[in-house]
């Protein structure tokens, strides 16, 4: 489980830096474009068995 969790993390970290790489050189990013790297690094994070790590009370409700 702890392989699964740091895959997911470097997966995620990788597409941070990926997103980033391609933004730095921009001055303005759409809203669109953020919500669309922010729900890809959500989804991934979420691939994590992270239950028994964190109680559930801890975990926050996605926005509507």
């Amino acid at each position: 489980m702890t392989e699964t969790i740091q895959v997911n993390i470097a997966e995620a970290i990788a597409l941070i830096d990926s997103g980033l790489g391609v933004t730095m050189s921009r001055e303005l990013m759409s809203a669109g474009e953020v919500t669309d790297m922010l729900l890809d690094v959500r989804t991934i994070l979420a691939a994590a068995p992270s239950r028994d790590l964190v109680p559930e009370d801890v975990i926050p409700e996605p926005i509507a």
